[in-house]
């Protein structure tokens, strides 16, 4: 297997860590995991089920992602992110609705061409409602 897929080294590494989060007491991040109550799957404890679940769609840079950062590893709740993707799903990142779309405020920054400082600045020193902190251009 390890001869026909040059990813196979990566995510055997990548579900070992997982592993190991979720369930060594140990582990420098286990209290972000394990202690937390996420889990791996049954299935997943196995490295083949995990790779051939999860080998499609692997690409040099990402990693695994929980889609719903308070549910296990599992097939249904995992898909490979880039560090910008996984950033936008962190339990901390802070979300903003405008006209009934949801996403974080790095999203929004990103969107809205401004400096991320900008807005900050106007929603957390000056206490500007999302939607002037995002519309408003500098000097504006």
């Amino acid at each position: 297997m390890a001869d026909r897929d040059p990813n196979w080294y990566r995510i055997r590494n990548i579900w070992y860590s997982m592993i190991h989060r979720t369930t060594n007491p140990k582990h420098s991040e286990f209290s972000r995991y394990g202690s937390r109550g996420i889990f791996v799957c049954d299935e997943w404890h196995s490295f083949e089920c995990f790779y051939n679940d999860m080998k499609d769609g692997y690409l040099p840079g990402l990693s695994i992602d929980r889609i719903d950062n308070n549910l296990g590893y599992s097939k249904q709740n995992c898909r490979w992110a880039t560090k910008k993707e996984q950033a936008n799903n962190r339990r901390s990142s802070r979300l903003f609705t405008i006209d009934g779309i949801t996403k974080t405020l790095a999203q929004w920054v990103d969107d809205s061409g401004l400096k991320s400082s900008t807005v900050r600045q106007r929603l957390y020193t000056y206490g500007w409602p999302i939607e002037r902190a995002l519309s408003t251009k500098v000097g504006g």
